[in-house]
Order: C-alpha cells, then sequence, then structure tokens
C-alpha cells in the first residue's frame, strides 16, 4: 500500500495533516524509498502524537517515527535505513476461524497485525519485505535510487589535474 492510500485510513485527522506528512516524506526520500513508497504505518497507541512508517526502499528498510506535534516546533520527522541483510523480523503468524482470519508479524520491533481484509493486507506487505530480503524485490519504476560513488578506473572517476609537483621545484 502507497503512502498516499494511508492518508485516507489515518485514526487521527490531524496525523496526516500535509504539514506532517510533508516532513515524512522528505525523510523517506532521502532515504531511498521516495515520497511515495510502498509502505505499512504502525499506528501504535496514540497516533495523534506519534507513528511509525516502515517503508520499502532498493538498499533497505526505511524506518520514518513521525511526531505529529512537537512543542514549540512543530511535526518532526527522524529516520533510518535498516540494510536488508540487517533487518529484524519474527515470526508471521496466522489464526482462522471460520470465515475469519488474524494474522501477526513483527518487523523492526513494531507489530503488523490486521483482522480479514486487513489481513490480507498485511499478507501482501509481508510478502513484499520477505522477497525484498531475498533480493528479489525490485523497486518501482518511481523510485530513483541513489547514485553510487564512482570508482577509480571508471570513466565517471575525478580526473586528476596536472599541476606543480615536488620534483617540479
Amino acid at each position: 500500500m502507497r503512502l498516499t492510500e494511508w492518508q485516507s485510513r489515518s485514526p487521527n485527522r490531524d496525523s496526516t495533516a500535509p504539514k506532517v506528512i510533508t516532513s515524512a516524506t522528505e525523510a523517506l526520500a532521502l532515504l531511498g524509498a521516495g515520497r511515495d513508497p510502498d509502505c505499512w504505518i504502525a499506528w501504535g497507541d496514540d497516533p495523534s502524537t506519534r507513528y511509525t512508517i516502515l517503508a520499502l526502499a532498493p538498499s533497505g528498510l526505511a524506518v520514518v517515527n513521525v511526531r505529529v506535534n512537537v512543542p514549540g516546533e512543530g511535526p518532526r520527522a527522524a529516520g533510518k535505513l535498516v540494510r536488508w541483510h540487517r533487518v529484524q523480523i519474527g515470526e508471521l503468524s496466522v489464526e482462522i476461524q471460520g470465515l475469519n482470519r488474524l494474522i501477526t508479524f513483527q518487523l523492526e520491533s513494531q507489530l503488523l497485525r490486521g483482522a480479514n481484509d486487513e489481513a490480507d493486507q498485511v499478507a501482501a506487505f509481508v510478502d513484499t519485505v520477505f522477497a525484498a530480503i531475498d533480493g528479489r524485490w525490485t523497486a518501482p519504476s518511481g523510485t530513483i535510487p541513489l547514485p553510487r560513488p564512482p570508482t577509480a578506473g571508471t570513466s565517471d572517476a575525478v580526473p586528476q589535474l596536472p599541476g606543480p609537483t615536488a620534483s617540479d621545484r
């Protein structure tokens, strides 16, 4: 599910106000996930105060903690990029009784839960996380991966400029 799709599902209208989402999207973009990435939002106990965005990026999982209203400062977003081989995952648990389905999964200390239709969405996100960890996930075309630094001997390397040397003196 994309970040823009989460805005309509917010349990608190102010949690996804434009000024709050702007700081979160800037953090996600800087971490390489893009401005509208595939993500999951862990709303936590008080989404009117803080929540966590878990977003997929080509090089890892972007974890952005959003504070909705810091007194005297306004909204704040702080994040980190956890490389795919270091992402901490728990067990994927499923419970089915009749037509009711319940799914639970732990990702970077955040508990992802879903019942019935939301269980399908959790399962799809978890499947994408597993694919990324295994190296089977490809970033959506809207995501621009960060450029790699040039290596010596390539045409992108910084050329050595002629200049005075110790033997010229």
